[in-house]
């Protein structure tokens, strides 16, 4: 319990910099699962790598493969970039996804993808991030909807998108679209474009840790520790308080459960008073479950 309260408490202090470390809240987020699920076949605790360790272990990948790229300096455009770091990481290194990917814990688990090259979309684009910023590169993250993909250059100028999902496979604004289309149906705007702040990233990570549980019944305490992450960052949905209240009741923590339900009315009553009512229904509901 100790240690849940100190890893919790680091994760809240990184997410409150003026500049929040994205590689390290995502490694905080993969210590989490580590400790919580068994993510990592089990070894004998001798021999098990400490939490501390782990961390450790992968920034100094992060910042050897930065030390892999040539010394392109500020002057290099963005292509040249773009062109650096797929040859390093897409051809030379390996980093790329697949579908089966998106059905396994690891793939958003930073340490994980550095260790086995594989990852979904947003993960991968962590790590072309983090290595490109060590390198001194003008690199940005773009969260497309329902495909993260990484940005060089100017983001409302002369840019060069990628894709490093699929190796660094350079992608035009047609491209985008097909992507942004398949995903959601919708057409590219403009605004889908702008830089991802690191906490929206590290925001998203969680979600999709959070979906990936929400279609596994039995592994809720992945869902219920990605909720509590995601409530620590200092911007969230409100709406997630009331997906964990309900979260606890499922699992039979009915009192827990029904009190954040009555705490979760108190807040919406003045806006959606109708929506309260319903909220403080299920709450009685959960406290009979009691009886």
């Amino acid at each position: 319990m100790h240690e849940t309260t100190g890893r919790r408490q680091r994760f809240t202090e990184a997410a409150r910099e003026v500049r929040p470390d994205l590689a390290l809240l995502c490694l905080l987020v993969a210590a989490e699962a580590h400790a919580g699920s068994g993510s990592r076949a089990k070894a004998p605790p001798e021999e098990a790598p400490s939490e501390e360790d782990r961390i450790d272990a992968a920034q100094i990948e992060l910042d050897r493969l930065a030390g892999l790229l040539p010394a392109l300096g500020r002057q290099a455009g963005p292509r040249r970039w773009a062109e650096a770091l797929a040859q390093l990481l897409g051809e030379r290194c390996g980093f790329h996804g697949s579908p089966a990917d998106y059905r396994r814990l690891e793939s958003s688990l930073l340490d994980e993808v550095l260790l086995r090259r594989r990852g979904l979309p947003i993960l991968l684009s962590v790590v072309w991030l983090e290595v490109a910023r060590r390198a001194g590169a003008p690199v940005y993250g773009v969260a497309l909807p329902g495909h993260f993909v990484v940005g060089f250059g100017d983001p409302y100028g002369e840019k060069v998108l990628v894709d490093p999902f699929e190796g660094g496979r350079p992608l035009s604004d047609e491209d985008a679209g097909l992507l942004v289309a398949g995903a959601t149906g919708a057409p590219l705007s403009p605004s889908m474009f702008a830089p991802a702040e690191p906490l929206d990233i590290v925001l998203r990570v969680l979600n999709n840790i959070r979906a990936w549980a929400a279609a596994r019944p039995e592994r809720s305490d992945v869902q219920l520790w990605a909720l509590e992450l995601s409530l620590l960052l200092p911007r969230h949905p409100a709406r997630l308080r009331y997906e964990r209240a309900e979260l606890l009741v499922e699992r039979g923590d009915f009192l827990r459960g029904a009190r954040e339900l009555e705490e979760y009315a108190e807040v919406i009553a003045a806006v959606e008073p109708g929506t309260a009512r319903t909220v403080l229904g299920q709450a009685r509901a959960a406290r009979a479950m009691l009886n």
